[in-house]
C-alpha cells in the first residue's frame, strides 16, 4: 500500500475528476480537485475544471479563509513548465483535520489515522483469543483503538474530525444501520448513532465490500477512473461498483451483493443462512471447511483459516490432487462470479482488491480463460483484470476515506450522502 501512495506522491489522495460536473457544488469541486492532484496553481485548477478563474479565486479565498486549504509552491513540471519563478499553488492543509478509518472484524480488527490530506500517521491491529460480536465489546474495541492511535501521534479525541467503520454484511450506509452482520450480535443495529455516542465525534458506518471500492477509488488503482467494478476475496466475498467516480450503493443502499448471488440451488449453506451463494464456494471459511478432508484433519483439530490454507496450499504444491481440486473448483466459482460482473455491468476495469497472499492460489491465466467461456461473445475482449494486494490495512484506508467524507462534506456545508 505504501508504494502505491508514494507513486501518487505523498499528500494527494481520492478520485481525480477533470472537467466539470454540475451534479455537484463548485467549491466540493474545487477542493476534491485540488486534494487530488497536490499542490497545483489556480490556473490549472480553471483549465482542468472548466471554471472561470475569477470564480476560482473567490472560491479558494474562501476555502483558505475556512483554513482548509494553504497556498504552496508548485513545481514547474506540476505547473506545465511555465517559464520564470514558480507560481503559488493551492494546497489542502494536512493539519486542519485528522480522522480514523476501522474495519471491524470479530477477531481481527485494523485501523489507520490519516491527516486531511490523506497522509497515513500511524495504525493499529487488534487481536481478539476468541471471536467477539458483542455490540457493545465491538464498540469498545473501536473506541479503543482510536485512543490508542491518537496516542500514538500526541493527539486526544478533540483533534478527531470523524471516524469511518466498515462492517462486513448487509450496512445501509445513509442511515448509519446494520441489518446484518456475522461480526455483531443481532439485527437492524443503528451502529453508527450508537457509536457516534461512544466517541464524540460523527462516525460514518458502510459495508466493508464498499470500503474496498473507496480504497481504490481514493488511493488506488481506480483514482483516474470514473467507472470500475472491485472483487474482493477474504472471510466473505465482496463487490464494490463505482460509476461516476461515486460508489453505488443501490437503491436501498444495501447492493450489490456478488457474494450472496445463487451458483447453485440448494447447495452448500452460507453464513447469511441461505444456500448456494457464491461466497459459500469461495470465502475463506469456504475453502478451509473443505481442507479438513484434504488434509485429513479432524474437526477437533482447530486451527486459524489462514494456516489452514497455507497448509492446503503447500499440499496442492506438493502434488495432492484433492488439495488442488479445492483451488481449482474456487477458482471456476470466482471466474464464474466475475464473468457476472461482466455480462451485467460492462464495467472498462475489473480488479481483484485483497490483503497480502490472498489470490496465491489463483492461476490467472486459467481464470482468464474460464471467465472468457462464461462471458457473453460481445466481440470485444474482456476489461483489463487488475490483481491489487494491498495488505491487512485495505479496508481501513476505505474507512479512512469514508471519514474523510464525512468531514469534507461537513465542513463545506454540504448534506450530501453521494460526496463518498
Amino acid at each position: 500500500m505504501a508504494a502505491d501512495i508514494a507513486e501518487e506522491g505523498d499528500s494527494v489522495c481520492g478520485p481525480l475528476i477533470v472537467g466539470p460536473d454540475p451534479s455537484r457544488p463548485l467549491k466540493l469541486q474545487i477542493f476534491d480537485y485540488v486534494r487530488a492532484s497536490g499542490p497545483v496553481s489556480r490556473a490549472r485548477v480553471a483549465r482542468d475544471l472548466g471554471i472561470s478563474p475569477g470564480t476560482v479565486s473567490t472560491l479558494t479565498g474562501a476555502l483558505i479563509d475556512s483554513m482548509l486549504l494553504c497556498e504552496s509552491p508548485v513545481s514547474r513540471s506540476a505547473a506545465n513548465s511555465i517559464r520564470g519563478r514558480p507560481p503559488v499553488g493551492l494546497a489542502v492543509r494536512p493539519e486542519a483535520f485528522i480522522v480514523a478509518g476501522i474495519k471491524l472484524s470479530s477477531r481481527d480488527s485494523t485501523g489507520i489515522l490519516l491527516d486531511f490530506a490523506g497522509q497515513q500517521l500511524t495504525s493499529i491491529r487488534h487481536r481478539s483469543s476468541a471471536p467477539q460480536t458483542d455490540v457493545d465489546a465491538q464498540l469498545a474495541t473501536i473506541t479503543a483503538m482510536v485512543d490508542k492511535m491518537l496516542c500514538d501521534v500526541g493527539r486526544t479525541r478533540r483533534d478527531l474530525g470523524a471516524v469511518g467503520v466498515g462492517v462486513p454484511g448487509f450496512v445501509h450506509h445513509a442511515s448509519g444501520r446494520v441489518h446484518w452482520s456475522w461480526a455483531l450480535d443481532g439485527r437492524d443495529i443503528d451502529f453508527a448513532r450508537i457509536a457516534t455516542e461512544r466517541i464524540g465525534v460523527p462516525v460514518a458506518v458502510d459495508n466493508d465490500a464498499n470500503l474496498v471500492a473507496l480504497a481504490e477509488l481514493w488511493f488506488g488503482k481506480g483514482r483516474d477512473r470514473a467507472n470500475f467494478a472491485v472483487v474482493t476475496i477474504e472471510q466473505g466475498v465482496g463487490m464494490g461498483m463505482v460509476l461516476d467516480h461515486r460508489v453505488f450503493r443501490g437503491a436501498n443502499g444495501v447492493g450489490p451483493e456478488l457474494g450472496h448471488t445463487k451458483v447453485q440451488i440448494d447447495g452448500a449453506l452460507c453464513r447469511c443462512g441461505q444456500r448456494g451463494c457464491l461466497e459459500a464456494y469461495l470465502a475463506d471459511y469456504a475453502i478451509a471447511r473443505e481442507a479438513y478432508a484434504a488434509l485429513n484433519l479432524q474437526i477437533e483439530d482447530t486451527q486459524p483459516v489462514p494456516e489452514l490454507i497455507d497448509a492446503l496450499q503447500t499440499a496442492a504444491a506438493s502434488g495432492n490432487e484433492v488439495a488442488q481440486s479445492i483451488f481449482d473448483r474456487a477458482r471456476h466459482h470466482l471466474a464464474a462470479g466475475l464473468s457476472t460482473v461482466i455480462n451485467l455491468f460492462d464495467p472498462p476495469l475489473l480488479i481483484l482488491s485483497g490483503g497480502q497472499r490472498r489470490f496465491d492460489w489463483l492461476n490467472t491465466q486459467d481464470l482468464l480463460v474460464e471467465m472468457q467461456a462464461f462471458t457473453i461473445d460481445s466481440g470485444q475482449p474482456l476489461p483489463p483484470l487488475v490483481i491489487h494486494e494491498w495488505g491487512d490495512l485495505l479496508w481501513a484506508y476505505g474507512a479512512g476515506a469514508l471519514a474523510l467524507s464525512r468531514i469534507t462534506e461537513t465542513e463545506l456545508g454540504l448534506v450530501r450522502e453521494d460526496v463518498a
